[in-house]
This record gives structure tokens, C-alpha cells and sequence, in this order.
């Protein structure tokens, strides 16, 4: 019996197949994670506003344990106060911001926590520098300023949460200042944002490598496992349809 020799768009069918899915799976997959603050409808100048902060897990292996947050200018540690957050987790102030630690969140588990702002200062918007610290001691540094202003990553860098303010309402004026933080609920001086070095630790390099790349380890081995799983499906149609014309 002849081998038929199957036509060459027949042959190229797999490595179509593959690109096709290739491309499919990259634009279904999210953006790299991120931390955001969230206010619906706040302004400047506006009082007691309560500000709600989402910090995406980048682990599965790891749960977060940490969100410390450095506050913009106009912002002062004693003007803030602790809303909710996970359970066991607990508010300290910082020199510059405030830090919400507890017991680690279940890996992969992201993480919802509120304060309440005494006033937010008179300003369009505000950027609020975190570091995401996860049990394994990865650290994950959202502080980079600049770019779209508009507190996602787009694919590059660690982008520091942004929250954007309507202009002040008619006759609000700055309230008194806050009195100083009582000394027991401050935390001994900390290096800021700025002064800590972005690489301080192997597992902090290992996270800026996953987030240079735009996806995490995880998401890369799920397409490619699913290009060679749409590849072998090709292969076998191609080759059971060539056994049929035999």
C-alpha cells in the first residue's frame, strides 16, 4: 500500500495551531499583579474619607503578611487610623506611613484592608508607596512614581498605587493639625521607600526578575503547557486523517 503524503498545508497545520493558541492564552492572561487604593468620589480637602487598598498576590507558594504604606505629602502618620483588614492583622504607625501585619493570608490569597484619613490634602492625586512582604520574606516594592499616573503597571515596572482626587469642594478649608502620635503606637525609625535599597535580599531579586517579565513563573508554565497540549491535538488529528485516506 502507497503512503499518501499529506499536502503541505496539511504538514503546517500543527505549527499554525499553535501559534494560534499561543496568542489566545497571552491576551486572556491578566496583567502582572499590583496594589491599588481605591475612594469612590473622593476630593481634596475632604475629611474622615476612608481609603481601601488591594494588594494582588504574586506568589502561590507564599501568603502576604505585610502592606506597609509610606503616605504622600500632606498626609502625617497621626492622621490616619486602622479601618479592617484580614484577621490577626494589626496597625502600627511608621515614622513615615504606617505598616498592617499579621498571620500569612493563604498563598495565592490577595489581600483587603481600609484606613480612615482625618483629611486628605489639597491635591489631584496622591501616591502611596507600599511594600508587599510575603511569608517567605519576598518582598514585593510598589513604589516607582511617574509613567501614566494612573496607578496600573501596563506591563512595566513596580508602579507605586495611585488615587486620584476631585478638585476640593466650595469653601473647604485644611482643618488644624493632628497632634503628634502617641510614642506607643510608633514603630522605630524604618528606612523609607526612597532609602531602601529595591534588591535588598536574593528573594526580592528573584520577584523584580518575575516582574521585569511582565507574568509570573506560573502563568508561563500554564501556556506553555497548554501550546503542547494544542500542539499533540493537531498532530493526532493530522495523522488520523492521513490513516483515513490510506
Amino acid at each position: 500500500m502507497s503512503r499518501i503524503t499529506l499536502p503541505r498545508a496539511a504538514r503546517r497545520l500543527p505549527l499554525a495551531v499553535a501559534a494560534a493558541t499561543t496568542a489566545v492564552l497571552l491576551a486572556a492572561v491578566p496583567a502582572a499583579a499590583h496594589v491599588e487604593v481605591e475612594s469612590p468620589g473622593a476630593q481634596a480637602l475632604a475629611e474622615n474619607v476612608r481609603l481601601t487598598f488591594v494588594a494582588e498576590s504574586e506568589s502561590a507558594t507564599a501568603g502576604i503578611t505585610e502592606l506597609r504604606v509610606v503616605l504622600p505629602k500632606g498626609i502625617e502618620p497621626a492622621d490616619v487610623t486602622y479601618g479592617e483588614g484580614p484577621t490577626g492583622w494589626s496597625f502600627t504607625a511608621t515614622t513615615d506611613g504606617y505598616s498592617v501585619k499579621g498571620p500569612a493570608v493563604k498563598a495565592g490569597e490577595d489581600v483587603e484592608l481600609s484606613v480612615v484619613v482625618r483629611q486628605l490634602p489639597d491635591a489631584k492625586e496622591l501616591a502611596f508607596k507600599t511594600l508587599q512582604t510575603y511569608g517567605d520574606g519576598k518582598v514585593d516594592r510598589w513604589i516607582e512614581l511617574g509613567g501614566s499616573g494612573d496607578g496600573h503597571d501596563h506591563g512595566h515596572g513596580n508602579p507605586a498605587p495611585v488615587l486620584k482626587l476631585k478638585a476640593a469642594a466650595p469653601g473647604a478649608r485644611t482643618v488644624s493639625p493632628s497632634p503628634s502620635a502617641p510614642a506607643s503606637t510608633s514603630a522605630a525609625p524604618t528606612p523609607t521607600a526612597e532609602e531602601t535599597p529595591v534588591d535588598p535580599s536574593p528573594q526580592a531579586a528573584d520577584t523584580a526578575k518575575e516582574d521585569d517579565g511582565g507574568l509570573s513563573g506560573g502563568a508561563w508554565a500554564g501556556i506553555a503547557a497548554a501550546v503542547l497540549v494544542a500542539v499533540a491535538a493537531a498532530v493526532f488529528l493530522v495523522r488520523r486523517r492521513g490513516a483515513a485516506q490510506e
